[in-house]
């Protein structure tokens, strides 16, 4: 059985979050550390966007003001995510490994077993998202809202045909990177404040939309699960989902330094955050 490191960074500020992704992509891809589960929370909670989302359109920041919240640009694709109460993670592993297909789509498969499993441990019968008809295959090309958790994508996890988590992935230099988060609870109305539409109808009718199609962990639980059973129940589901055992593992004060590093040169900054 492989070991990978397991990281728990607890919570951090949204730019360390990205920052600390990044650089666990390279020393991983420089041959420094071995694959990696990473488990994190948000200090404040934060509204992440995609790389290719345009924010002035797509994104209230009066609101994101108002709300005390952080606000950062992924390295990832995909919508935008408010990061409240919610277990993160994120999975660093090489392109080249044996059990990672070459396709992105397929790697989400293997990957998103570990969170298969993790749901399971919650005694939640999860389910592989597969978009199967024209229809739902459009509507991933050409989202409907700017809201991450509005539609299931590939190999996404869906509970009674809602989705309870969302991810996102990028591959850079021979490294996947992929990371999503694990919703505890939702404050639906809080989320559709942080984004623009064309109307106040518009909003009401995706936001109605959106609770037939997304879901928390304890609206789904008779009794409400803690931050620390969630994230015992997914390491177990990684382990035994991706067949690894996991070692704990603490950043040296160089790697601490080289994160901080980024933070003040990418992250940190609004032109990376707001493609200024």
């Amino acid at each position: 059985m492989e070991t990978w490191y397991f990281i728990d960074s607890k919570e951090q500020h949204p730019a360390y979050n990205m920052a600390l992704d990044e650089k666990l992509m390279e020393w991983h891809r420089n041959g420094e550390i071995p694959p990696v589960i990473r488990f994190y929370g948000w200090d404040p909670a934060t509204l992440s966007v995609g790389y290719f989302q345009h924010v002035e359109k797509e994104v209230n920041l009066n609101a994101v003001k108002s709300y005390d919240l952080g606000f950062v640009r992924r390295p990832t694709g995909g919508r935008g995510v408010l990061h409240d109460d919610e277990l993160t993670y994120s999975v660093i592993v090489s392109e080249d490994h044996s059990a990672m297909p070459e396709t992105v789509t397929e790697a989400y498969r293997v990957i998103s077993e570990g969170l298969l499993q993790g749901f399971r441990h919650l005694n939640l019968h999860a389910e592989f998202s597969i978009p199967r008809s024209v229809e739902e295959k459009q509507r991933l090309k050409n989202p409907r809202s700017s809201v991450c958790f509005d539609a299931p994508s590939w190999y996404e996890m869906v509970v009674e045909g809602r989705k309870v988590s969302g991810s996102a992935q990028t591959r850079q230099k021979g490294i996947i990177l992929q990371h999503g988060s694990i919703i505890l609870s939702i404050d639906e109305e809080k989320l559709f404040d942080l984004f623009v539409f064309p109307s106040e109808k518009v909003r009401r009718r995706m936001q109605q939309g959106f609770h037939k199609k997304a879901v928390a962990i304890n609206e789904l639980l008779t009794e409400t699960v803690s931050m620390n059973e969630v994230k015992e129940a997914f390491k177990k589901g990684f382990e035994s989902g991706l067949n690894i055992e996991l070692q704990n593992y603490t950043l040296t004060d160089t790697q601490e330094a080289q994160v901080q590093q980024l933070v003040q040169e990418k992250y940190g900054q609004d032109r990376w955050n707001y493609k200024w």
